[in-house]
């Protein structure tokens, strides 16, 4: 298991020979004094990052302070060879840096990270160089081939792993809290009752499921609401997981998973769910993805589509998508639409649980530092940093809102048997 994920986080280690600290706090060795260019390089990546409040402090200890107000955190940036990274593409390295220990935080991370996601995010994108980037580390088209593998990568690490921080369900996507103070597994179940009062399930009926993680969806919608499921997953571990556990739960029969891409989906159903999928699925492919559900939808049929997304279009973060969600790509609503449109699917519902997928996050981070003992033991201090830099990086960008979380329910063109209000989301109580 180890080798498997040695790949994920392979960057040079900080050359220890010359990152000896003397008595004053200062790295000093053969990295040389910091040059006027070196000041003036840290001031402009400090710029192009919106001018967050951080003071970025040199290999030899001396401080480069944003160009406009007090800075509130501080960053370390070990030796030159990883400021001239940094400073060469900050999206990318500082996700590379600090998880090969070159990059030191002082204090917390997930402020620091609000801190410089916040300035992002009022900074906007732009710029030939930013634009250039972003080309260079575009998402290649998810073919089914691609897929297998960005999906292997990161599902297929281990179930272990997942069960020291998941909740019991093996939920891995946005919890739904009907209470601030709710519980993750509250929250996890809450959010399957959502989704499956959205589309209206009655006993008897047959659903669809795209991409369902380890099962759990699908085997609520079959326990609580009598439906059954077909439910795809590429996925080798978890697929073997959701078989067994709906065995030992008695859903032989009632919930059938099916080692199989989106694009294998065979039959027709009264409902297509896709809880976490869209993400990994990429915008060329919406329309393709649009034509399999007016293929497998009956004449009455109606769906939900829970995903990631944006306010407006743009590319995942370079570490993220490189390192730990390939071929990742969260769409705007826009985007979204390209699915419904082409077939005449109606929009009936939009809803942001943006704040919800901070707060699951949250969750996940502080049972992963619990388990931290455990992961470490699993893989080493590199994966460990990588992963909580993802799983920190992620409340951040949620909750200074640079990603929103998009449930979008929608029904055939010109179906009437829909619901009145939305009454029927909230009278069976949320808890």
């Amino acid at each position: 298991m180890r080798g498997e994920n040695e790949k994920l986080v392979s960057v040079p280690p900080a050359p220890q020979a010359h990152s000896q600290i003397d008595t004053r706090g200062r790295y000093e060795g053969s990295w040389g004094r910091v040059s006027a260019l070196d000041r003036w390089l840290a001031g402009r990546m400090l710029e192009g990052l919106g001018g967050p409040s951080v003071d970025l402090v040199l290999w030899n200890g001396e401080s480069v302070s944003p160009p406009r107000g007090e800075s509130v955190r501080r960053v370390r940036v070990r030796d030159r060879g990883a400021f001239y990274r940094l400073v060469a593409n900050p999206e990318l390295e500082f996700g590379e840096l600090f998880t090969a220990n070159r990059i030191d935080i002082e204090g917390e991370l997930l402020p620091f990270l609000e801190t410089v996601c916040r300035a992002r995010v009022q900074a906007g994108r732009g710029g030939l160089t930013k634009a250039a980037l972003r080309w260079l580390y575009r998402p290649r088209k998810n073919t089914l081939d691609r897929a297998r593998q960005n999906i292997h990568q990161h599902y297929d690490i281990g179930n272990e792993f997942y069960q020291l921080w998941l909740d019991p369900q093996m939920a891995y996507t946005c919890a739904y809290y009907p209470t601030p103070d709710a519980t993750l597994e509250v929250a996890q179940i809450a959010k399957m009752d959502h989704v499956c009062r959205k589309l209206c399930l009655q006993p008897g009926e047959t659903v669809v499921e795209a991409g369902c993680g380890w099962g759990g969806l699908a085997r609520h919608m079959a326990k609580h609401y009598g439906v059954t499921v077909k439910a795809y997953n590429i996925s080798k571990q978890q697929v073997a997981y959701a078989r067994e556990r709906a065995r030992k739960e008695g859903l032989e029969g009632r919930v059938e998973y099916f080692e199989a891409d989106y694009r294998d989906i065979t039959g027709r159903f009264d409902a297509f769910v896709s809880v976490g999928m869209l993400e990994h699925v990429g915008r060329t492919y919406f329309p393709e993805l649009g034509g399999i559900i007016d293929r497998c939808l009956k004449p009455d049929g109606r769906g939900l589509i829970h995903s990631i997304g944006r306010d407006r279009p743009a590319l995942m973060n370079a570490w993220i998508e490189k390192r730990i969600f390939s071929g990742a790509y969260p769409p705007s609503l826009g985007e979204m639409l390209t699915i419904f449109e082409p077939r005449r699917f109606a929009v009936l519902d939009v809803e942001n649980l943006r704040l919800h997928y901070a707060k699951t996050l949250e969750h996940w981070l502080e049972r992963y530092d619990l388990a931290v003992d455990r992961v470490t033991e699993m893989f080493d201090p590199a994966f460990v940093r990588a992963w909580r830099l993802y799983l920190a990086g992620s409340i951040a960008t949620f909750t200074v809102g640079e990603l929103q979380l998009f449930q979008v329910t929608f029904a055939r063109h010109g179906n009437n048997r829909i619901p009145w209000t939305r009454a029927h989301l909230y009278e069976a109580g949320e808890a």
